[in-house]
């Protein structure tokens, strides 16, 4: 560092140092922060604008994982899938300290009442009693047809929107959550269809359909369309099709969408037929019955899409596999 470089640092001011966001030389706002030395240099001509530089890091130093881990002192994120959002504790039942000893009866039963009052102190209005059963709700569904965290953080802000808006009012909570996952799984382009969602919650699929059009309309929802190709891999999968024939039952699926045919169709169904053909051109043995069964179609579905998309496209088939 340049003697002139020293003599302009020390005529800037440190309350200006830390909020200048340009060169008062140059006027660059190309600053380069040495987080080793401290310094905040211009990238232009050079200019060391200060020499000090607050660490925002921890005062410890780890060389693994498990090291950083174990020395971290944070607590869990928040998340909009618990009805606090993680921000209160939470009471162990170990009744041992940290020693591993046990715990007199007198401290055992101080630690039950204490835990006690702090159950009642996490839920104590309408609002957490509802989200706190919401949630519960939210994440069995979540668990039983096989939904990621993110998903489930989706469907949870949405849940929230709904009760902020009052749209649960009046309404089975647990028809308001299955709606909410079911937007977050659309939104999120995950391959879960309505029905699937309804027979693993406790609700009937009108209910959850219509609690479902009741949030596209109040919360101003736009969903995209159902992409076909997005279910090929789930039918595909039930059925151990290779990934070959999945390749070209999603070609397949392009075609029809460049040539615009699969619009207004079923994209269940129109996977489903598109993975039927692509397993005759390659010869796998897979009945239209196992295809219908794993799309959750019906036969007639199938055989359907399978002869448009065959007249549509042009698509040729082995002769001794095309009867029915």
């Amino acid at each position: 560092m340049s003697i002139t470089q020293i003599e302009i640092t020390k005529e800037i001011p440190k309350t200006h140092q830390r909020l200048a966001d340009k060169c008062p030389e140059c006027a660059s706002q190309n600053l380069v922060h040495d987080y080793d030395t401290g310094e905040t240099i211009c990238g232009d001509c050079g200019l060391v604008l200060y020499q000090q530089m607050l660490d925002k890091g921890p005062e410890w130093r780890a060389f693994t994982q498990e090291e950083k881990a174990s020395r971290s002192r944070v607590g869990s994120p928040t998340s909009y899938s618990i009805h606090d959002k993680g921000l209160s504790t939470a009471i162990s039942q170990v009744d041992r300290d940290a020693s591993g000893r046990k715990l007199p009866l007198a401290t055992r039963l101080q630690m039950w009442r204490l835990r006690k009052w702090q159950i009642r102190s996490r839920v104590h209005s309408s609002r957490d009693r509802n989200l706190a059963q919401a949630m519960s709700e939210l994440d069995r569904l979540s668990g039983k047809v096989s939904i990621s965290s993110p998903i489930k953080e989706k469907a949870a802000l949405i849940y929230r929107k709904a009760l902020d808006k009052g749209l649960v009012r009046g309404r089975s909570i647990s028809a308001i959550a299955a709606a909410s996952l079911y937007a977050a799984c659309r939104k999120s382009g995950s391959p879960r269809t309505l029905r699937e969602i309804a027979e693993a919650s406790l609700v009937d699929k009108k209910d959850v359909a219509r609690c479902y059009r009741l949030l596209l309309h109040e919360l101003n929802f736009h969903m995209p369309v159902s992409d076909p190709l997005t279910y090929v891999s789930k039918i595909a999968e039930k059925n151990g099709v290779s990934g070959k024939t999945q390749g070209a039952a999603i070609a397949i699926l392009r075609d029809a969408r460049q040539k615009r045919f699969s619009a207004g169709k079923d994209p269940m169904g129109m996977a489903a037929a598109a993975l039927y053909i692509a397993c005759l051109q390659h010869n796998e043995k897979i009945t239209q019955k196992d295809i219908a069964e794993a799309a959750g179609v019906t036969e007639v579905t199938v055989r359907n899409r399978y002869k448009a998309l065959k007249k549509q496209l042009c698509i040729e088939v082995p002769a001794q596999r095309a009867h029915f």
